[in-house]
């Protein structure tokens, strides 16, 4: 029997992990104010830079004595400025259980080369186990795997009196979960994640342990320019308080600013992560009463509230892999041509499924309005096979 064609769309059928869905309410005429045009240089545009770092530290409750810069390259150049410049002088432990987690351990033993570094790997869908992690040596890990949905379940795991250095990729934890940033020495995230900011611009931020290694250690390799943050062996102030490394554009920062205020007008990181929890539950509910589909993260407890990443079960109509990646691309499809949701496919080198995005700026009740299609689409596609 047919399963009925849903009656209702949900009002922002946006569910890409990135770029994410705007922030509600969000209209092109929020920028009109935007500096385009101006130098990034001017009094003007390093107020607006500055006031961007200023409300971040506000609104994701970064501590005083932790500095924060605007970088280049998105997520992806925030974390390999910190690879390149503060590796090195330790031994390297770095956490694997998704692609860009893999990404970095690239970096690192590809890359780098660096001598004394060991990979912790876990399948999608699991977390290495992290009591294995060595904290005499630099830790690189990803606060939440975008592309597999698991996140570790706080920062328990991270001694207080560690000898190396925390690296952490928090792009799609930032705004969304409990970061400690007690435990983190440099973080990074891009705008275009939780706050649904438009693309190219990252975010570092660095701990006083951090940035004493940044003043003491002086890489082996050429560095770039836009990842250089020291200069005669002190850090280069004026990069963390909006002087940035290269070209920001003035749009996007206007739109950084525009969400960040949104997001401390309705209550700040609380807020966030309620709305993050809230769009999470309910596709977890969906989940709970359909036989055909469950989470890839298995245990609760690492379970991401942003990406919620979903695989086929053995009780679905797909059996083997190759089936299940034509079933997910043709239910993606057959929504999409329904206007119902867009970009939620799962990760290319994850396994087949969905990922549904569902980070502060989605409403939860366009996550509900998202599952009834995702069981039409099942019901049409499977009784055509």
């Amino acid at each position: 029997m047919a399963t009925p064609k849903p009656g209702r769309r949900p009002a922002n059928p946006r569910f890409s992990s990135g770029p994410c869905a705007k922030r509600p309410g969000w209209t092109p005429d929020r920028l009109a104010g935007a500096l385009v045009g101006r130098s990034h240089r001017s009094d003007a545009g390093r107020e607006r830079l500055a006031r961007a770092i200023d409300l971040t530290r506000e609104v994701l409750q970064v501590p005083a004595d932790h500095r924060i810069a605007i970088v280049p390259a998105s997520d992806t150049g925030a974390v390999e400025i910190a690879l390149w410049s503060l590796l090195g002088p330790r031994g390297v432990d770095v956490a694997v259980w998704e692609s860009f987690s893999a990404d970095w351990a690239t970096d690192v033993l590809g890359q780098l080369k660096l001598p004394q570094t060991r990979q912790l790997t876990a399948p999608y869908g699991a977390l290495p186990d992290l009591s294995q992690l060595d904290f005499d040596h630099d830790v690189v890990f990803a606060w939440n795997g975008t592309t597999s949905g698991v996140r570790v379940p706080g920062a328990g795991f991270i001694p207080a009196d560690r000898k190396g250095l925390t690296i952490c990729d928090a792009t799609s934890a930032a705004f969304a979960q409990d970061l400690d940033f007690a435990k983190l020495d440099a973080t990074t995230f891009s705008w275009q994640k939780v706050l649904g900011g438009e693309a190219a611009h990252g975010v570092l931020i660095l701990s006083p342990r951090a940035v004493e290694r940044l003043e003491s250690h002086v890489p082996p390799w050429p560095m770039p320019k836009i990842f250089r943050l020291t200069r005669d062996g002190k850090i280069v102030e004026a990069i963390f308080r909006g002087e940035t490394l290269n070209t920001p554009s003035m749009l996007a920062v206007e739109d950084y600013l525009d969400a960040l205020c949104w997001a401390r007008d309705i209550g700040g990181l609380p807020a966030l992560r309620a709305r993050c929890d809230a769009n999470a539950a309910a596709v977890a509910a969906w989940v709970a009463q359909t036989p055909w589909i469950d989470h890839l993260a298995r245990d609760p407890a690492t379970r991401a509230n942003t990406s919620v990443c979903l695989v086929f079960t053995d009780e679905s109509a797909a059996r083997t892999p190759a089936a299940r990646a034509s079933l997910s691309r043709r239910m993606v499809a057959m929504i999409e041509a329904e206007g119902a949701g867009f970009d939620f496919g799962a990760y290319r080198a994850a396994p087949p499924g969905f990922r549904i995005w569902c980070g502060a700026t989605v409403e939860t009740t366009d996550v509900a309005l998202l599952t009834p299609w995702l069981d039409w689409a099942y019901g049409e596609a499977t009784a055509a096979a």
